[in-house]
């Protein structure tokens, strides 16, 4: 159910002139960044002259940085909330220009940096207080001496940040407003029009029928295409691979675990001890075939929840409530902070409204307290969302409490650790107050399903992109019969020779966006491998361990994703914290199979 705006109380809304008070004051904050921007090229030719200089130079590149952060906050939540409006749309369109035109002006930061010898610039360290806060960002660009260019084509690159990475968009159009889907009857018979976004709304129908009509449907659409993103998928991935090569990489995947600050170990690592421990997760589909009922286990069969929903509603003040008992834990800090941000600050929108973007997100603004997106509609999964999402909110308020604004944006190797330690100890400690076997059920299935869609998922998509990526880079054309081989392979492999691998998987890879953002979906797998880790020590040790965690929240950018872990005591270099994780789902199903056979 969707709400208009005027229908909900102000406290369950954003209140967005935190930001800018109103439109007036985020064009003249535009203006102002254009001006700044405008007036960076003073320092090309004084920037590497002395250590002050070097420090008022950075000063004006991260004050930039954080203006325009603050207005792509105020233009992107609008449009959040409001998808259909196209001032919105054309506001971040705008940021987004902003965006092109700072980096085309600030183009010879990185390369005149690296003119320096390392003993001038430790020395200048030494010497200018100014310019110690930016040892770190140093430090990172220094690493980055082997694959910058000469002055001229880093100008050139910088010049065609505009042109660069639009096959995302180019797909992203196609598939989300330019295809039709057809339609398939539903659960009363009533015929429906199928669409990308209530695709697994049918996928995780009680009714088999509505499963594999949408599964059907959905494939014969993409079928028809299936060439023309095998196109521009084999564009995209020429465009990574061509860069890395300029740029003096071994191959992509080192370029993109290079940004991450970790290795292609990390990524190896991952796939390899996930695919030594298949076993759980066949006897998981073995579990979901037997309380489906059916024969064999197709794949429209493997998204259907294995017991019905609960009947039980959580109102919004009885999730807020829920969330911050979960985080006691963390003390004093942590909990009056949060508390403040739902009960009274108006951290949180919270209702589906129309025209209000779909799913949950947690987001800020340089300078601005959290923003998180719910679609809230009273059920678990959405105090499940909430908890989540509060996670993401407090490792954001304190990387940005605890260090300069410029060392307080973490890594993407690290924005779901926090999440999803919360979303893990809400389960856990639901899990112990369960008084009937059907609430049990229901918050096991959902962490079965997390890990698998997770650690076991998001796996098998990063070794089918890091196949892709190397295919390329060996001259082979990605076609859509290669891709549709080697990705039907995995499918094959990743569930199993007792779940029937309908053909049409072979089409999936082409539904996923992330592969678009090179080597990402890997970061979900690490997430959850440390997070479980995290809340094991978390429920073991107690007090002991909860302040190592909070330092690590705290670490925020200034230090590497892999030295921030390794504060909270993760080493995620050591494949057992991924070996770990996958015993923490093999009980999840032993658990699961334990009450469901008890009460079959």
């Amino acid at each position: 159910m969707s709400y208009d705006r005027n229908e909900i109380k102000p406290e369950y809304t954003w209140d967005l002139s935190k930001i800018y008070a109103d439109s007036a004051a985020f064009e003249a904050a535009l203006a102002d960044t254009e001006k700044k921007i405008k007036a960076f090229s003073k320092h090309e030719k004084t920037i590497i002259r002395s250590a002050a200089e070097l420090a008022c130079a950075l000063d004006d590149y991260f004050a930039i940085d954080a203006l325009i952060d603050r207005l792509w906050s105020y233009a992107y939540l609008h449009f959040a909330l409001d998808t259909s409006n196209n001032d919105y749309q054309s506001l971040t369109g705008r940021v987004r220009t902003l965006a092109v035109s700072a980096g085309s002006a600030t183009w010879f930061v990185t390369p005149y940096i690296l003119r320096l010898e390392r003993s001038t610039l430790e020395a200048w360290l030494g010497e200018c207080e100014g310019l110690h806060t930016y040892r770190r960002f140093l430090e990172k660009t220094i690493l980055e001496k082997p694959h910058t260019l000469s002055d001229e084509c880093e100008r050139l690159m910088s010049s065609l940040d505009n042109c660069l990475g639009t096959h995302d968009q180019i797909r992203g159009i196609f598939a989300d407003s330019d295809m039709r889907f057809g339609k398939i009857k539903d659960e009363q018979g009533k015929r429906v029009e199928l669409t990308g976004a209530n695709y697994g709304v049918y996928l995780r129908s009680g009714e088999r029928r509505v499963r594999m009509a949408a599964f059907r449907e959905m494939y014969k659409t993409y079928g028809s295409f299936i060439n023309t993103f095998a196109t521009v998928y084999n564009g995209r991935v020429k465009e990574a691979t061509t860069l890395a090569r300029v740029r003096g990489y071994k191959d992509s995947l080192t370029a993109s675990t290079f940004r991450d600050e970790v290795t292609p170990e990390i990524y190896n690592n991952l796939i390899k001890t996930v695919e030594a421990n298949l076993e759980p997760l066949y006897d998981y589909y073995a579990l979901k075939r037997d309380a489906l009922g059916v024969d064999k286990l197709h794949l429209y069969d493997v998204y259907a929840p294995l017991v019905g929903s609960l009947t039980r509603k959580y109102s919004y003040e009885e999730a807020v409530a829920d969330v911050l008992d979960t985080c006691k834990i963390y003390g004093e800090e942590y909990y009056e902070n949060l508390k403040a941000g739902l009960t009274e600050n108006r951290w949180v929108d919270v209702y589906p409204t129309r025209g209000k973007r779909g799913g949950a997100f947690a987001t800020s603004g340089s300078g601005t307290e959290p923003f998180i997106l719910l679609n809230y509609t009273e059920n678990y999964d959405d105090v499940s969302t909430l908890a989540h999402e509060a996670g993401h909110a407090m490792h954001t308020l304190f990387s940005t409490r605890y260090n300069e604004p410029h060392n307080s944006n973490y890594t993407i190797f690290v924005a779901e650790v926090a999440s999803t330690v919360n979303e893990l100890l809400l389960a856990h400690r639901k899990l112990a107050a369960c008084e009937s076997d059907e609430e049990k059920l229901y918050i096991l299935d959902g962490l079965m399903e997390t890990y698998k869609a997770t650690l076991y998922r998001q796996t098998m998509f990063a070794f089918f992109e890091q196949k892709a990526h190397a295919l390329s880079e060996r001259g082979e054309t990605l076609t859509a019969d290669l891709l549709n081989k080697q990705y039907y392979k995995l499918v094959k492999k990743y569930f199993g020779k007792d779940v029937a691998c309908d053909k049409a998987i072979a089409m999936e890879w082409a539904r996923i966006p992330h592969f678009y953002s090179c080597f990402y979906v890997y970061k979900y797998a690490t997430c959850i491998s440390a997070a479980s880790a995290i809340v094991k020590r978390i429920e073991t040790e107690g007090e002991a361990y909860v302040g190592k965690y909070i330092d690590f929240l705290k670490c925020g950018g200034a230090k590497s994703p892999l030295d921030s872990l390794l504060v909270a005591g993760i080493d995620m270099r050591d494949p057992a914290v991924v070996s770990d994780a996958i015993d923490d789902f093999r009980s999840c199903v032993k658990q699961f199979t334990e009450i469901y056979n008890k009460n079959k």
